[in-house]
């Protein structure tokens, strides 16, 4: 019988069959998010009408006898980052409110294609630069597994959505984690394709050289699914790569690792990571071991240095993008009264629109850039960001993939950190060198950390454009503790209040 708790495979089969049509499917999602999303608060916007007729649509031409994508009439949740014409737009931010796009993003555009349903945007930290959606204008989102902590970020809606089975689809973000850091604590799976995999087109750019749109699911199969759909050469961003998708479906249902080499990184489970974290990532490695797969491990130094050129970058390459958010095209506007000038009017806006997070990393990012210290320190992070590529390439030279853990710690209390920036920034340091180095990264569930009973997630990266190794060692690694845990983690997540 298929239910909310299905995975989207096994809704995709039902709806072929005839079991149940999107329409249904549908509407028991929404009657999931009006029973827990007061609690949760996954969702800025929900589009019930415009989904229901996305849905009867699909409906009509699966009756027809027309020929549908394996994902047509399964529903999504959307993160707030990427544009949908005529649906509110926000980044979480109040810069934004208010503001509908007058087009779709690549990603929409090929969402709508494949005759998936969009439900609504997701919550986020805002526009996408934080670790625990708590920088969100509109309010926190909780974690299904603990409403006292955080789903993670800036993603953190659509894991949340997915934990709490208010979508069985959705689409994240990932700049330094954004995506793989919130599946981790939540208990989903989060994959950042090779930079260039997927348009940015229409995605409200952060940091233009790290951004990149990913799936995010329940399972491994169903992330490729949604990886197949999004993925492809896009001539309106110049980044896209002009290359085939990855076949990662076919290399998500292989399940076999034997043969293949393993690298564990060194530097990526050391001070800072909590003992639960590595007890259940080391039990990961011995199910791949159990399958045929060699550990090899690997030393990647300079991953020591990615956190601080990281936070040079990621805010210069933002300050150069939020400065189009001037008052004067787009979004809010505050102070103009008709005695103030563009330039107190521009002023007055920003310091309303922009939240604390927001304006902290546009200081550091102007700072950066600016004359006499260009070279000391962007300059200088970039050549960082070189010899990160340098590790990876040598590291891959043993191994096919490397692993590591996705987080360092699980879910802390929503609060906790709200102080100490740092703490924050520590959560992406095993998820950072990826981006910076523009490769693929998985995270999968890997079990419940001793200490606090939350998820843990392991973490897979693998070369350019060689998406399907990580969705094939994550495919086997995830059909071994499935059949270990008698069943997908979820299941033994505590029901949320009153629910």
């Amino acid at each position: 019988m298929t239910t909310i708790r299905s995975s989207a495979s096994e809704m995709a089969a039902a709806l072929a069959s005839g079991e149940t049509t999107s329409v249904e499917l549908t509407e028991a999602h929404y009657a999931q998010i009006e029973k827990v999303d007061a609690q949760v608060h996954a969702f800025l916007y929900l589009d019930k009408e415009g989904a229901l007729a996305q849905a009867a649509d699909v409906d009509a031409k699966r009756k027809s006898g027309a020929e549908l994508s394996p994902l047509a009439g399964i529903p999504l949740a959307l993160k707030d980052v990427l544009t949908q014409k005529g649906i509110p737009t926000t980044c979480g931010s109040k810069m934004l409110e208010g503001w509908r796009p007058p087009y779709d993003s690549t990603v929409v555009s090929k969402l709508k294609a494949a005759g998936i349903v969009i439900l609504g945007k997701t919550n986020m930290d805002e526009f996408a630069m934080g670790s625990s959606t708590e920088n969100s204008a509109y309010g926190v989102t909780h974690n299904p597994w603990d409403l006292t902590r955080i789903p993670g970020g800036s993603g953190g809606g659509s894991s949340a959505a997915l934990a709490a089975f208010e979508a069985p689809l959705a689409i994240g973000t990932d700049t330094g984690g954004s995506i793989r850091q919130p599946a981790a604590v939540t208990g989903t799976v989060g994959v950042k394709p090779t930079y260039g995999g997927v348009s940015r087109y229409g995605l409200i750019a952060f940091s233009s050289s790290l951004d990149q749109a990913g799936p995010c699911a329940r399972t491994v199969l169903d992330a490729a699914l949604l990886h197949e759909v999004i993925a492809g050469h896009d001539e309106r961003d110049s980044t896209s790569i002009n290359a085939p998708v990855p076949h990662v479906v076919k290399a998500a249902k292989k399940l076999d690792v034997k043969g293949m080499k393993i690298g564990v990184v060194k530097e990526l489970q050391g001070e800072g990571f909590q003992s639960g974290v590595l007890s259940k990532f080391h039990e990961g490695l011995e199910e791949l071991v159990a399958a045929g797969a060699e550990l090899v491990e690997v030393s990647c130094p300079t991953f020591d240095y990615a956190l601080a050129a990281y936070y040079l970058i990621a805010p210069s390459e933002c300050s150069s993008n939020l400065a189009r958010f001037d008052s004067m095209r787009y979004g809010i506007r505050v102070g103009d009264d008709g005695n103030r000038s563009a330039e107190e009017v521009m002023k007055l806006t920003r310091h309303e629109g922009f939240g604390p997070e927001v304006k902290r990393r546009i200081i550091l990012g102007t700072y950066a850039l600016s004359s006499g210290y260009y070279d000391a320190y962007y300059g200088s992070a970039q050549k960082v960001r070189t010899l990160l590529m340098r590790d990876f390439n040598a590291a891959f030279a043993q191994a096919d993939v490397l692993v590591s853990p996705t987080a360092p710690t699980t879910a802390f209390k929503i609060g906790a950190n709200d102080n100490d920036p740092l703490a924050m920034y520590l959560n992406d340091i095993a998820t950072i060198p990826v981006n910076m180095a523009g490769i693929g990264g998985m995270s999968l569930p890997c079990g419940l950390a001793e200490e606090d009973g939350l998820p843990v997630g392991f973490q897979i990266m693998s070369p350019a454009m060689r998406d399907d190794l990580m969705y094939q060692v994550g495919g086997t690694l995830e059909a071994a503790l499935l059949s270990k845990w008698g069943g997908p983690l979820l299941d033994k997540a505590p029901v949320l209040a009153g629910n």
